[in-house]
């Protein structure tokens, strides 16, 4: 099914570029203008300088690109034998310490529902446009995507565990601890390529970069470029107990005046109701959910300023043909975030598709604490907010085997995987993609 390859990774060199977590930055997409000038201050050589480069399209693509072959020539070094490079990301959550484990390799480039790479989200052209530009200019794999493999025994740690050595990164950023490790050893390798040769593999974060390869390689094929077939992705475990998903809540905005009364009313038809004082702590709030969402789909809404939530699970008589659902795969036809999308977001609220993908009435909040303070505010534009749990593995998967897509932001895998590890330069040559 999957094929991967091990590849000589470009790394920087601590020994000129210093301290590793002065070097990282988050993901594009959730760095901020300030967020950006803290991580570009905080070194010259920070990776935050050629992934999101300064400036207006199409200057700062070359920008970005000259600034990545500078940093190649005077802080990275390119490892002289292919490796895939195992990573550590050690955190807590929610009270709880946790180790995330995986690996970095290339992985054979097919199209979302044309071979064994799976997705779960729908992408938009302008993310895309914007990173094959830079990938165009750059001719590399800058950032990671994230995926994952099933494997309940835990076969792959066993396989590269016995041959880790030396760190080769160790640093704290983020508020997480970081490892990295090389292994070449060629039968723990060949251990792995065996094993996700049997494998699908489900995008977890990173669609957007995913398809951004899919597209570079297209461009490459002709003309020649050795090993544009394959992309850099980092994998993990979805049988790991230690993968954490937590939830992202939606804010909705900038609507006619909402009769929320007639929402509720409509949606007891496929939801039982409960008003309830809203909880003044996220902790709390998360508690009351997830027991909630025990049984099923579940998720609270609360209008900012009331001090009252109403906490909607779905009934037990519920049938998605009667609730006009007959038409939604199966997959979603019971899953929160779906039918809060469907049911109420478009249909009780008039927010199209359209307007979903453009962000036009919605904002996504990750942190329940800020959404919380949200729905304790009053006097701000928002005028719902809606209260999600983490939506479980298990339907991720579901979801990718059946085809579809989720609704955008459902799913907030923790943590991200940072800027700054290894990076895969496609100008290097065909010794870069020895398998």
């Amino acid at each position: 099914m999957a094929t991967i390859r091990p590849f000589c990774g470009l790394r920087y060199d601590e020994a000129v570029a210093g301290d590793p977590a002065l070097l990282m930055s988050p993901p594009y997409d959730v760095i901020d203008a300030r967020g950006r000038d803290a991580l570009a201050a905080s070194s010259p050589d920070n990776s935050i300088h050629f992934v999101l480069p300064e400036g207006d399209p199409p200057e700062r693509y070359a920008r970005g690109a000259a600034e990545f072959r500078a940093q190649v020539g005077r802080a990275m070094v390119r490892d002289g034998k292919p490796a895939i490079y195992v990573y550590h990301q050690r955190y807590t959550v929610e009270g709880h310490e946790r180790t995330r484990k995986g690996f970095i390799c290339l992985v054979e480039l097919t199209r979302f529902g044309q071979g064994p790479v799976l997705a779960h989200e729908r992408t938009l052209a302008g993310p895309k446009a914007d990173r094959l530009a830079l990938m165009r200019a750059t001719g590399a794999h800058l950032e990671l995507v994230f995926g994952l493999f099933s494997d309940e025994a835990r076969r792959w740690e066993a396989t590269v565990e016995p041959v880790l050595g030396a760190e080769v990164l160790a640093c704290h950023f983020d508020g997480i601890d970081h490892a990295l490790w090389r292994v070449d050893d060629p039968a723990a390798v060949d251990a792995l390529q065996r094993q996700l040769a049997d494998e699908k593999i489900y995008i977890a974060d990173g669609h957007h970069r995913y398809e951004t390869m899919c597209a570079f390689r297209d461009e490459l094929e002709a003309t020649g470029v050795p090993g544009a077939a394959f992309g850099m992705i980092y994998l993990s475990n979805l049988d790991d107990p230690d993968l954490t998903v937590l939830p992202t809540h939606r804010l909705v905005h900038s609507l006619p005046p909402l009769d929320v009364e007639r929402v509720l009313a409509d949606a007891s038809a496929s939801f039982d109701v409960a008003r309830e004082s809203l909880p003044e702590t996220a902790m709390v709030l998360r508690a009351r959910l997830i027991a909630a969402g025990a049984a099923g789909a579940a998720f609270g809404l609360a209008v900012p300023g009331t001090g009252e939530w109403a906490v909607l699970t779905l009934r037990a008589d519920f049938d998605p043909e009667a609730a006009g659902l007959g038409a939604m795969p199966p997959a979603l036809q019971r899953l929160d975030v779906a039918l809060l999308h469907e049911l109420l977001l478009e249909r009780a609220l008039g927010i199209t598709k359209a307007a979903q993908e453009a962000k036009t009435n919605l904002r996504y909040y990750k942190s329940t604490d800020e959404a919380l303070a949200a729905a304790h505010a009053a006097g701000t534009d928002v005028q719902l907010c809606c209260f999600m749990n983490a939506t479980p593995v298990a339907d991720v998967r579901a979801v990718c085997d059946s085809g579809h897509v989720m609704p955008q932001k459902s799913t907030f895998f923790h943590p991200k995987i940072p800027n700054g590890l290894v990076f895969h330069d496609l100008r290097a040559g065909a010794g870069d993609t020895r398998g």
